[in-house]
């Protein structure tokens, strides 16, 4: 078993959970809920993780986190939009508007 990733942010790491059994990757998350020990453990050594099973997907692994990070990355950079067809304003990290469900349009 490797631990493939770690972060503060729960829904980053059930992300890249999701993303990895999208894959085919078999994983598992660790420390889920050990924030209830910070205090007896350092505030790092809470934080959840992402734990493969089989050390030869490493390297895909690392590879598709690698690529997820990036575009989320890229996305944050754009900025906020605006809804086609509500009009509401979004956070740069949302594809669906949460008010309404309309997909994101692209500007070129």
């Amino acid at each position: 078993m490797i631990r493939i990733f770690s972060s503060e942010n729960r829904l980053e790491v059930q992300q890249i959970k999701d993303l990895l059994e999208s894959k085919q990757i078999d994983c598992f998350i660790k420390n889920e809920f050990a924030i209830g020990a910070v205090g007896e453990l350092s505030p790092f050594d809470a934080w959840p993780e992402v734990w493969i099973l089989d050390s030869e997907w490493e390297p895909k692994a690392r590879a598709f986190i690698d690529a997820f990070l990036k575009e989320n990355e890229e996305k944050r950079q754009q900025g906020d939009w605006v809804c086609p067809h509500c009009h509401e304003v979004n956070d740069a990290h949302f594809e669906i508007c949460w008010s309404c469900g309309c997909e994101m349009v692209f500007q070129a």
